[in-house]
């Protein structure tokens, strides 16, 4: 477990325990530090197609088109023949989120989903395993005989996308291949909305399975929402699932307003605070907003300038630490607000899993808190029952620098991890 962030000497990690002299590359519950994901395994191709090759297939420009996987195939076939693709990049929410995860801890994660039992070169699962981190333990996917997922972006000389998306067999997860002894030693398990809108498909029995063993053994659970039309249609549902299985929820300011009516990012914040314990919401080029509960006792006054929207001198508290509303005797709303790191990038590459790597910071603020409960459980660290590590707006810092990281490449996954050093600041972020 890499620790996110210098800290004070007495904070640190044990460092002198003996390490085992071969490495794992597959998780053992009893030994290691982990977070799970349950994803819909899909690889995003990229490519630059005319007008006249979309009305070749019939596919609506500009618009998310589902494809039969017959045609899908042709479409990526000729592409392939046209020397038209750009890009192979793996995807998914949750894939992208634990891949993002390993990155900056530098540690193990586990992906639950479906894998091509026969794997080719150039296939969709050979772009996915190329694209994805080794300390990713992939020996709990189910295999299958056809492909996973292909989402094709297909750019056109005006600059418009239209997607063309093939599921292949990304729904077939079955309840059988969700281990309950690797999730109920998991420090969290994490999802996204999708797979609820795949009605009829195994895939969905697997996830409420997935989420009716982490409620059993205490494991935090952590959902990502999808997309707006997503949250519109299938809202009633969301919202149940939330209140009965999920402790932090991650949405853009779109899908907050799509869940809560508020199109203020603090007020929605706050609202979804009534179904679960820690809410992230992303707002492009406002920041990102980070809200929860701390228990009265470890309430922390904040040094940074007090701010107020919607709810006045919102962030007061924003140097208290998460703990879970069922853990506090006398629970305090807690709200932190920080701005795009830097201003945000001049030039923003991509958009594309900004939200997947501020939600990976997340996961790993959550998982070296389990680490140094079990590793130094007399710290003064755990005298109440904290979901993180660090404060609110600690963390907040660190998803901010996680999702510019992202914001300034291609691609929607990190390639390697923060810089120890910040060159472009007087001092460390982590020492403020």
């Amino acid at each position: 477990m890499k620790f996110p962030g210098r800290r004070k000497l007495k904070h640190y990690f044990p460092v002198s325990q003996p390490k085992l002299q071969l490495p794992s590359f597959e998780v053992r519950p009893e030994l290691d530090t982990y977070v799970v994901g349950l994803d819909q395994t899909i690889v995003d191709v990229i490519a630059n197609v005319s007008d006249e090759f979309l009305e070749k297939y019939t596919i609506g420009k500009g618009l998310s088109n589902l494809v039969e996987h017959g045609k899908a195939d042709q479409i990526y076939q000729e592409l392939v023949q046209n020397g038209a693709i750009s890009d192979h990049f793996a995807g998914g929410t949750i894939g992208n989120t634990i891949h993002n995860y390993s990155v900056l801890a530098d540690d193990k994660s586990v992906l639950l989903g479906v894998m091509s039992a026969s794997i080719q070169l150039g296939s969709p699962a050979y772009h996915y395993l190329c694209h994805t981190s080794s300390k990713v333990d992939m020996n709990h996917l189910q295999g299958v005989s056809g492909d996973i997922g292909r989402g094709i972006t297909m750019i056109t000389p005006d600059g418009e996308r239209t997607f063309v998306i093939d599921p292949g067999e990304m729904d077939a997860l079955t309840p059988a291949y969700i281990p309950e002894d690797i999730i109920a030693k998991a420090a969290a398990v994490v999802v996204s909305a999708y797979p609820l809108r795949a009605k009829g498909q195994p895939i969905q029995q697997a996830m409420q399975r997935l989420l009716e063993i982490a409620k059993k053994h205490g494991v935090p659970v952590v959902m990502s929402l999808g997309t707006k039309h997503l949250v519109e249609e299938h809202r009633e549902l969301i919202l149940a699932t939330v209140r009965d299985y999920v402790d932090v929820l991650a949405m853009n300011e779109l899908e907050a307003e799509a869940l809560t009516g508020f199109a203020d990012p603090l007020q929605a914040a706050e609202a979804v605070l009534e179904l679960t314990d820690m809410v992230l919401v992303t707002a492009g080029p406002e920041g990102l907003y980070l809200c929860g509960y701390t228990d009265e006792p470890g309430k922390r006054e904040t040094t940074n300038p007090i701010k107020s929207g919607t709810i006045a001198d919102y962030n007061q508290f924003e140097f208290s630490r998460p703990v879970q509303k069922q853990h506090c005797k006398n629970p305090v709303k807690v709200y932190s607000h920080i701005d795009p790191y830097l201003g945000g990038p001049e030039r923003i590459k991509n958009t594309n899993g900004a939200g997947d790597g501020a939600l990976a910071a997340i996961l790993h603020d959550i998982a070296a808190n389990y680490y140094h409960r079990h590793a130094l459980p007399l710290s003064s660290k755990h005298e109440l029952p904290y979901l993180a590590y660090s404060s609110f707006a600690q963390i907040c810092k660190y998803a901010n620098r996680v999702s510019y990281a992202i914001l300034v490449q291609n691609a929607p996954r990190l390639s390697r991890g923060l810089p120890e050093k910040e060159d472009s600041l007087e001092e460390a972020y982590w020492e403020r």
